[in-house]
């Protein structure tokens, strides 16, 4: 993973003009991140190389949660042209691998990451688009675009959507909005310079949404696996915490679907289309969740258009499923 030609100036610009620039990772999307080391310090090189990607959103985001105390990265420097981005290192300790290394630190940990999204539950929503009926279709229409045609089945796609209608509808004016991350999850929060200070990461498509769908996101983590008891448990401390009732209960599951929805067919696109076949084998781990959501009564409509378009031996990593 070779640094963008324009990165050696843009850290010279920025005062960074000694560091080595070493590869960290790059993601589901355009976006590539470095390390820049110089001396005793380090910083994080953001790569979200135009037209593919715009890192303003991260930056105003960003910027919007640690003018509310949340710890987001720093911008250091930017240049919008080329796409670059400067920010504060969080360091290498994610909430995943700590958990997973420590499982005595789990409760902890996810409750502190309970404890963060009831406190940003208490802002006023961030400037951004209303995440509406239309994003929702869209989102959860990715199944249909991408999974289903993988395995070659033919669906009832206006079924689809007129089931997905009937369950958002008690979703939709539920709640008022607060700001949605949307990939609230373990591999995205950071335990900043080992301490158990939680850093956030990847949030530049937040939208203006429902405060049960970052909680999904953390709770039906689609990298790690969640204990159904532990899930229960942090949905029931965050109610506690909020005084939220049996209607929140109703929009967890709602999303939960939606979301999982949306992930499988994400996962699918990204293997037929950006060629990048490890995330095909995650599904099975997605369809867990989803059929879990699909039980509760809310999803009764949405559970029956699965159980009439996508059998229980369809339901899991499409290229294992056609033998790829």
């Amino acid at each position: 993973m070779n640094p963008p030609a324009a990165a050696p100036q843009f850290l010279a610009d920025a005062g960074w003009g000694d560091a080595q620039i070493l590869p960290l990772a790059g993601d589901a999307s355009f976006r590539r991140y470095f390390r820049v080391v110089e001396h005793e310090r380090t910083a994080i090189l953001m790569d979200a190389p135009p037209p593919h990607e715009d890192p303003r959103p991260f930056i105003s985001i960003a910027r919007w949660l640690t003018g509310r105390g949340f710890a987001a990265p720093e911008i250091l420097a930017e240049d919008l042209t080329q796409g670059l981005v400067l920010l504060q290192d969080f360091g290498d300790a994610r909430m995943r691998e700590t958990v997973d290394a420590a499982p005595e630190s789990e409760l902890r940990l996810y409750e502190a990451a309970i404890d963060l999204l009831v406190r940003l539950h208490q802002h006023e929503a961030a400037d951004v688009r209303a995440y509406d009926l239309k994003e929702y279709h869209r989102e959860a229409g990715l199944l249909t675009e991408w999974y289903t045609p993988a395995l070659g089945l033919e669906v009832d796609e206006a079924g689809y959507v007129d089931a997905w209608d009937k369950a958002l509808a008690p979703v939709l004016n539920g709640h008022a909005p607060v700001t949605v991350l949307r990939d609230y999850h373990a591999e995205n929060i950071m335990l900043i310079e080992g301490s158990e200070t939680l850093g956030l990461l990847d949030f530049q498509d937040a939208l203006a949404g429902h405060p049960a769908y970052d909680l999904v996101s953390l709770l039906q983590d689609a990298r790690r696996d969640v204990d159904p008891v532990l899930e229960t448990q942090m949905l029931d401390y965050y109610k506690r915490l909020t005084g939220a009732g049996d209607a929140f209960d109703v929009a967890y599951h709602v999303l939960g679907a939606q979301r999982n929805a949306k992930i499988v067919g994400i996962f699918t696109r990204l293997w037929k289309r950006d060629g990048k076949p490890r995330y095909p084998g995650l599904c099975p781990r997605v369809w867990r969740y989803l059929e879990r959501d699909l039980a509760h009564p809310a999803l009764k409509p949405v559970a029956d258009w699965f159980d009439a378009n996508l059998p229980a031996e369809m339901r899991g990593d499409p290229m294992a499923i056609i033998g790829e």
